[in-house]
C-alpha cells in the first residue's frame, strides 16, 4: 500500500477568502471518493492550530499499488479537481511513501 500525503497553504485576502478556498479544496478532494481506482483512503483535514508554520489543508489517501497512485495522476476526475482549485494554492508539499 501507497501513502499519499499532501499539505497546502491557500491564498486568501481576508479570512472569510481562505476560509471559502480551504472549504473549495476539502469539498473538490472529498469528491474524488469512490471515483478513482484503486484508491482505498481519502481524507482532508483542515488546520486548526493556526501556528505560523501550519499548512492549511492536508490530504492524507492510500492507495492499492504505485501503479494505482501513478494512474491517479492522469485520471480525469484528479484533473477535474485540480481544475477546480486553479491556483487558490500558494504552496504544496508532498510525501508519498510505502506502508509497513
Amino acid at each position: 500500500m501507497i501513502r499519499h500525503i499532501v499539505m497546502w497553504n491557500v491564498r486568501g485576502d481576508t479570512p472569510q477568502q481562505k476560509a471559502a478556498n480551504v472549504a473549495l479544496l476539502k469539498r473538490s478532494f472529498e469528491s474524488l471518493r469512490g471515483r478513482i481506482p484503486g484508491l482505498l483512503h481519502l481524507e482532508v483535514g483542515v488546520d486548526h492550530s493556526a501556528v505560523d508554520y501550519a499548512c492549511d489543508v492536508v490530504l492524507y489517501s492510500e492507495f492499492e499499488s504505485q501503479a494505482a497512485l501513478d494512474a491517479y495522476a492522469n485520471h480525469p476526475e484528479h484533473l477535474r479537481v485540480k481544475g477546480e482549485i486553479g491556483d487558490i494554492r500558494i504552496a504544496r508539499h508532498q510525501v508519498d511513501y510505502t506502508a509497513a
